[in-house]
């Protein structure tokens, strides 16, 4: 007799978010880089994008330089949560959190879906090397995306 069997079904088409493990929640992180870029709000309520990173995010790997810290070194960093993924209003189409919280699923560019970190950069999704520090860029109005 085997034991149960495992499901072959991905965590994410099966669990809500709020139900995965800190491990399940940040392999979705598809390592685009777009929620590290700043964004400017406008009296009207929207947002606009801008190609400006976070101090902290590597412009090549579009990862974070000290992720366990950000919050300290960026106090207003938005750290991702099952619990403010609803209310956040700027996360990219593309956004495995959004996705999910939609019901969607994951692209074939995702790297849990296709199985390699890189994909989402081949795929051209991500950032790299698209982005500048805000060390460098000046005012963000001069960055903004069209």
């Amino acid at each position: 007799m085997s034991g149960p069997e495992k499901s072959s079904t991905p965590f994410w088409r099966e669990k809500p978010l709020a139900r995965m493990s800190k491990t399940e929640w940040e392999s979705l992180c598809d390592g685009c880089g777009k929620c590290c870029l700043h964004k400017i709000r406008q009296v009207s309520g929207a947002v606009k994008f801008t190609n400006v990173a976070c101090r902290l995010l590597d412009t090549h790997t579009c990862r974070c330089g000290n992720y366990p810290r950000r919050k300290t070194l960026v106090p207003d960093c938005v750290v991702l949560t099952p619990e403010n993924v609803n209310t956040i209003d700027w996360l990219p189409d593309t956004c495995a959190y959004r996705l999910v919280r939609d019901g969607k699923d994951l692209p074939a560019w995702h790297p849990l879906v296709s199985g390699d970190p890189e994909s989402v950069h081949r795929a051209g999704i991500s950032f790299q090397d698209r982005c500048i520090s805000e060390r460098d860029a000046g005012p963000l109005e001069e960055h903004v995306l069209l």
